[in-house]
């Protein structure tokens, strides 16, 4: 099967975007960062840098200004936990990062992310349609997702906000 890469494309920010992110994740690690050559007016600062977050391959591009990232391309983390969920929220989002909807956020680089817990496909795919839409209705009143809320709005409970 042909490797796939998401390559993500920088102004400047590649190496410390790159840096941020496997500090983030557990089982990750820098593969290269390859460096503008000497005599080029960004000599010595990164130009490709590759690495993996958790086994996941990731390129980092410093291409310059023209391009800008958009929510129509985004990384959806899965999580088992609300403690992981908790995690990739709060440092995600650290340094300038900004929360979104229903569990959608936007790092200080301006990448976006989703931090989905497992248990919401698996509410909102429920064979009982009522179920499903409150729990629907319960997720689109949320920022950072909290499980106990899904899990109570499945079972008909209102939990304040």
């Amino acid at each position: 099967m042909p490797k796939i890469t998401t390559c993500l494309w920088f102004d400047g920010q590649a190496e410390e975007a790159m840096n941020h992110y496997v500090s983030i994740f557990k089982n990750s690690k820098v593969l290269s960062v390859m460096r503008w050559p000497e005599g080029h007016a960004q000599e010595g600062q990164a130009l490709v840098a590759t690495f993996e977050l958790d086994g996941v391959p990731f390129q980092a591009l410093n291409g310059g200004p023209q391009y800008k990232f958009s929510e129509a391309m985004s990384q959806s983390i899965d999580c088992k936990t609300q403690a992981e969920v908790d995690h990739f929220w709060t440092r995600l989002t650290e340094g300038g990062g900004e929360p979104g909807p229903c569990g959608w956020l936007k790092d200080k680089f301006g990448v976006s992310w989703q931090v989905v817990p497992e248990q919401l496909p698996r509410l909102l795919q429920d064979p009982d349609r009522a179920k499903a839409g409150r729990v629907m209705d319960a997720m689109m009143k949320m920022g950072k997702i909290e499980i106990d809320r899904l899990e109570a709005a499945a079972k008909g409970m209102i939990i304040s906000e």
